[in-house]
């Protein structure tokens, strides 16, 4: 796939029923699941907080259902190491639905209001993540919230989103369906491929937000793992 395509997301859409969304939201996390997405940004995380030697603090942007965090923070309480977990998103049903699912759980996770790019990120933490984020943005929207990110004055930033290649978009029109019934789902997740970035468009997106020396590894299933710690 050479050219990129964006295309408004059905789940982006403000008024978008409920329970439909709640649907959706229940169909990433098993996606989420399949892939190991918090597994994938765990590790990361954990060699920072084993070499700090003190507690650290994470906040998973656009935290969406809640299932990343409350993944990092299960994780967390199994290794016995000192990290506590948030979560933003600017959806008051994602919120509500994440916290809930924390809760539930009884894990602590706090999910804060945030609008990304229009407000400052949350302060105090040492880690900033996100998945499945970047390619809702076109380049300049990118590349500012590359600059919020390390302007926030975090330690690591580590950053997993989707590849635009052909097989990815094949992979992906097909896992879906496999994975939920969520028609939500079935529309948004080939748009979300054919609106993602390449590795190289990647790079240079980092370079420009002020990430420079940020590390890109491809991961499973047709991701991108991008991490940047300060020196």
């Amino acid at each position: 796939m050479k050219e990129r395509r964006r295309e408004p997301e059905l789940m982006d859409q403000p008024d978008l029923d409920p329970a439909l969304h709640h649907q959706a939201l229940a169909g990433l996390t098993r996606v989420n699941a399949f892939s190991g997405t918090a597994s994938s940004l765990w590790g990361p995380i954990s060699n920072l907080a084993h070499r700090s030697g003190g507690p650290i603090r994470v906040l998973d942007v656009a935290s969406g259902g809640g299932d990343v965090a409350i993944g990092l923070a299960q994780r967390s309480q199994q290794s016995g190491l000192p990290v506590a977990v948030d979560g933003c998103d600017m959806s008051d049903v994602a919120l509500a639905y994440a916290q809930q699912r924390a809760d539930a759980r009884k894990l602590q996770v706090n999910f804060l209001k945030a609008d990304v790019l229009a407000d400052p990120l949350p302060a105090g933490y040492d880690v900033i993540c996100c998945s499945l984020f970047l390619h809702h943005f076109d380049p300049p929207e990118v590349i500012q919230l590359l600059s919020a990110m390390r302007d926030s004055g975090a330690k690591l930033i580590v950053i997993s989103d989707l590849l635009r290649t052909q097989f990815g978009y094949l992979m992906c029109w097909a896992g879906i369906r496999l994975l939920t019934r969520s028609r939500i789902c079935h529309v948004d997740g080939p748009l979300s491929v054919q609106g993602a970035f390449t590795r190289s468009e990647l790079r240079e997106l980092a370079d420009r937000g002020g990430l420079q020396g940020m590390v890109l590894k491809n991961i499973w299933p047709q991701r991108l793992l991008m991490t940047w710690e300060r020196s």
